[in-house]
């Protein structure tokens, strides 16, 4: 195993925000993902520190997978142009043009931006999306496997 051998593994993605929990609540929402133990939601009314911080979304399995840091501003991505293009984006895929389809439309009522659309391209239909907090993102569609 190659993690024996002294690599590092990747322990999450995280993303800088100015509104940690808006984002990871729109990240959690469109996949399916849980929050760390302690980091949920807190009471309506009630603070939340986690929030106005770090919080941490896990897989099914409990594998940390994104990680959102609370920043006091932000720069927009300016993507594909501009003085602030993306630094860091996700690819997310769906295994079919119909799921595109479906996981558009739920990203947009989540609070994503169509910047791109190439959801007729033959070879590899995609569309491009800001997040909440400005971040692209891809959704495509690919086959399954590695």
């Amino acid at each position: 195993m190659e993690a024996a051998q002294g690599y590092p593994q990747i322990r999450q993605v995280v993303l800088d925000t100015p509104n940690a929990r808006r984002l990871a609540e729109f990240y959690r929402q469109l996949l399916g993902l849980r929050y760390r133990p302690g980091d949920e939601p807190p009471a309506a009314g009630e603070p939340d520190p986690h929030g106005e911080d770090w919080l941490v979304l896990r897989d099914a399995t409990g594998h940390n997978r994104l990680a959102f840091q609370q920043v006091s501003e932000l720069p927009g991505a300016t993507w594909p142009k501009g003085p602030h293009p993306q630094q860091l984006h996700l690819d997310l895929t769906v295994p079919t043009v119909a799921q595109l389809e479906v996981q558009h439309q739920r990203a947009l009522a989540l609070g994503a931006r169509l910047l791109f659309d190439r959801s007729d391209d033959a070879e590899e239909p995609l569309r491009v999306y800001a997040d909440p907090a400005g971040h692209p993102f891809c959704i495509f569609v690919a086959p399954a496997g590695p």
